[in-house]
């Protein structure tokens, strides 16, 4: 079985975390027996919508938390069973499958009850009164089962088990005093106790040890419409095994049922599961219908998620759930954040303009070569995250690893870019909020969480008649979510500037950072395009240094 591994970029993803996972997955599938994943931790943005579009590529799989649910456990399959069964065939199921329950369903497969070994062996040591039998409407083929038994008489219009249980070990006369219409008897090859017990208006004779039944017995018994069974077993064995073929609707546990479904979270289940000492419990799917069966074993032996993170290393732009995974790579272009991992890693962390650049390195450096589709993706995610090299994050090496995948993808550089900043940076019809999750990251700076959000535009002016809104909106995630600042870059990417929108207890101190003057919470920076490598450092100095001399 192939191992599962999910490569994850970062929370509000841009071109270049969309496209990294996509193109490592692939990487990861051609290089070794696994089965990589790429995914997604939020929607695609428009111009990374323009770039798969355009190669005719699938966007990679919306996940909301790695955390591990029941679903992703190696729980018990087990089939259910109806509530008519007999409690031997329940314990010979059991035994079988090496189970301590089985579920019970309806005639709908719906849940209905579970019986346990612990029911079962309590019905074996519970003295049962002699009319048990009629009492828990069990069926001819229950009894048949268990006691191995063979149909020596079954006349139409037979009468129900409504009687009790006798053993004919007495003469005559004393069974008469006994016997009642409608019972259940257990005899030998006495001929008179057989032709006495069908006389009397019993309901089923068991005849034991495979003896012959009387001839004149029989001829009785389709007159009175008595059902008459031969048993290998001798007397006392199927005395005591005849109660065994009572359904187990009898026993099963009904109300209090404690259920799981399959996306419950393992956190979860394993504080429900301290509350209670059942050994295990029904899994439920869709419309009450069981999926299998979970035991605390299952939460022991369950194994944590493997993951491969790109385009991103700290913990506040990651997935939920991310400390209760195996990370196993980390592939990022950024600066080292605060990820810990419990074992040595393959990290690879470089000061190029893309993680695609990295990606596209690994490919070529490792002998492979990326599909045209991927090596187009990359190729669009590179000049996607270097403004076509006009960011100062751009370096020679994103250059030449744009060239190769360029000619791989057959890709015009210079007209495909112009398509696809037109596509990416057209704010037509967006809201503030929508602008503000678009590409959005959170950073950890002395103790205090700054969000940074960019929207890339070829047409700034368009955003003048929300910037009030902007502002408004800030102040309230800000408030909200508890940043100390909030900022928003309006890149332009062609005049290559950016105006900076900012709120916050630390607004006046980032526009003297950039040795700006606020006005109306913004101010107008030429030159800076790079969120990573002009903003976050000039911001992390201007905090740090207000601690030291505040």
């Amino acid at each position: 079985m192939k191992e599962t591994i999910y490569i994850i970029g970062h929370k509000s993803p841009d071109s270049d975390s969309i496209c990294s996972a996509l193109a490592y997955a692939e990487y990861k599938n051609i290089s070794g027996d696994i089965n990589a994943i790429p995914t997604r931790l939020g929607e695609i943005n428009r111009e990374t919508k323009f770039i798969l579009d355009y190669f005719g590529v699938e966007a990679p799989v919306l996940i909301e938390t790695v955390r591990l649910s029941i679903e992703d456990l190696n729980f018990d399959k087990v089939a259910p069973v109806n509530s008519e069964i007999s409690l031997r065939m329940a314990l010979e199921l059991m035994k079988k499958n090496k189970l301590n329950s089985i579920p019970v369903i309806n005639e709908n497969e719906q849940l209905e009850g579970i019986v346990t070994i612990s029911d079962i062996i309590r019905s074996y040591i519970d003295i049962w009164d002699n009319s048990i039998l009629g009492k828990s409407e069990t069926s001819i083929e229950n009894i048949m089962d268990t006691l191995s038994a063979e149909i020596v008489v079954s006349p139409d219009g037979a009468k129900p088990f409504t009687g009790k249980v006798l053993v004919l070990a007495m003469e005559p006369e004393s069974i008469k005093k006994h016997i009642e219409e409608n019972d259940i008897v257990i005899c030998g090859d006495r001929k008179d106790a057989q032709k006495l017990a069908v006389n009397s208006g019993i309901s089923l004779m068991i005849v034991t040890g495979n003896v012959k039944t009387d001839d004149e017995a029989i001829k009785l018994a389709e007159k009175m419409g008595t059902i008459i069974l031969s048993t290998p077993y001798d007397t006392f064995t199927t005395a005591r095994l005849i109660t065994q073929s009572i359904p187990i609707k009898n026993v099963m546990t009904r109300e209090n049922l404690v259920t799981f479904t399959p996306d419950d979270l393992v956190s979860n289940v394993r504080e429900e599961m301290s509350k209670t000492r059942y050994r295990s419990y029904p899994i439920t799917g869709i419309n009450n219908k069981v999926a299998g069966m979970l035991s605390r074993y299952h939460l022991i032996a369950s194994i944590k998620k493997k993951v491969i993170l790109v385009d991103h290393n700290e913990r506040s732009q990651s997935v939920d759930g991310l400390e209760e995974c195996e990370i196993l790579e980390i592939i990022d272009h950024h600066r080292i954040g605060d990820i810990f991992t419990g074992s040595p890693i393959y990290f690879r962390n470089e000061p190029v303009g893309s993680t695609s650049t990295i990606i596209a390195s690994i490919f070529f450096e490792n002998g492979q070569r990326p599909s045209k589709k991927t090596a187009g993706i990359l190729a669009a995610a590179i000049i996607s995250d270097t403004l076509l090299f006009r960011s100062p994050t751009s370096t020679n090496t994103d250059k030449i690893m744009l060239d190769r995948l360029a000619r791989i993808a057959d890709l015009d550089v210079e007209q495909f870019a112009m398509e696809m900043f037109k596509a990416g940076t057209s704010l037509a019809g967006k809201t503030p909020r929508e602008l503000l999750k678009e590409d959005f990251k959170v950073f950890n700076i002395e103790g205090e969480k700054i969000g940074i959000a960019q929207v890339y535009t070829m047409d700034p002016d368009s955003l003048k008649d929300m910037k009030s809104d902007l502002i408004s909106l800030m102040e309230e995630k800000a408030d909200k979510h508890g940043y100390s600042t909030f900022m928003l870059m309006l890149t332009d990417i062609f005049n290559e500037a950016s105006e900076m929108v900012v709120v916050g207890q630390n607004k006046e101190l980032i526009a003297g950072a950039f040795e700006k003057e606020l006005s109306n919470n913004s101010f107008y920076v030429p030159g800076v395009l790079s969120r990573k490598k002009q903003v976050v450092p000039l911001i992390t100095n201007a905090i740090t240094n207000a601690e030291q001399w505040g």
